[in-house]
Formats: C-alpha cells, sequence, structure tokens
C-alpha cells in the first residue's frame, strides 16, 4: 500500500530539455520525472530504502548519485563533467537540474539517459536538444540507451 495519494500512471517517462548556453559555454539541463517513480529508482539504488522526494528534503545527495549514474555525456574516452544544481518537486513530477560545461563541438558525442530503465521495462526518456546544430529530439529506452548528438 502506498503512502501516496497521487493517482498512479499506467506509463513510464521522462522528459529532458537539454539547451546550450553559448555565452556560458554550457548545456543546461532539466529532467522531468515522476516522483514515485524516482522515489522507486532511488530506493532500488540504495538496497530498497524508502525515499519521499519533497522540496528541502535531504535527499539531494542520493537524487545527484542516481542522475550521474544514469545520465552521462561522452566522446571516445572522456566523459562530460555532470554538475547537479538542484531538484524541484510539483504535483506529481520532480524536475531535476544539471549543467555541463561544454565548449566544443557537440558532434561525436554520445548521450547516455538510461533514468530508470533498471525499474521499468517501458520506460522512455524523450530529449530534446537545442544545439548550434539544431534542434533534435531523441527517444531513449530499454536497449537503445545511448545515442549519438
Amino acid at each position: 500500500m502506498s503512502s501516496s495519494f497521487a493517482p498512479k500512471h499506467e506509463y513510464h517517462v521522462s522528459v529532458t530539455q537539454m539547451q546550450y548556453d553559448k555565452p556560458g559555454k554550457s548545456f543546461q539541463i532539466s529532467i522531468r520525472i515522476f516522483t514515485d517513480d524516482l522515489e522507486k529508482g532511488i530506493s532500488e539504488d540504495n538496497n530498497k530504502r524508502i525515499f519521499t522526494i519533497k522540496n528541502n528534503d535531504q535527499n539531494n545527495p542520493f537524487v545527484e548519485r542516481y542522475i550521474r549514474k544514469h545520465f552521462i555525456l561522452t566522446s571516445g574516452q572522456k566523459k562530460a563533467e555532470v554538475q547537479y544544481l538542484g531538484k524541484e518537486e510539483e504535483a506529481d513530477a520532480t524536475w531535476v537540474y544539471l549543467e555541463i560545461p561544454f565548449s566544443e563541438n557537440p558532434e561525436g558525442w554520445k548521450l547516455q539517459n538510461s533514468i530508470l530503465m533498471e525499474v521499468f521495462d517501458d520506460q522512455v526518456n524523450m530529449t530534446n536538444v537545442k544545439s548550434p546544430a539544431g534542434p533534435k529530439t531523441f527517444l531513449f529506452k530499454k536497449g537503445q540507451t545511448v545515442q549519438s548528438l
């Protein structure tokens, strides 16, 4: 029995907005994840410990570690440094904010977005990328967790 009164949803999806900030030489990233799904993912990642995500909770280190494990930008042996800025809970979803300092052409870089795929077989992570090369939308799902930008 869940202590949450939020209605359960039948589909598992996250939406990521990834926008290149030219003056700041960085990607500004916001990821919208259903809060109950995120709680489950973090719980599975921490020996089934129960997590409740709220604004001003003490769970940022757990959310950060989880996101860093599943949201990765790489090129060859290089891994971009993901900076966790925080999270914000609203209604039934949680926004996670990241920044990736980035001064080169994203061509040839690969993005892994495997958030919650170890929890839900039908998880889909839609990722909208706005870079100097123009806007693109990627769908990440089980068996297709890494795509070239």
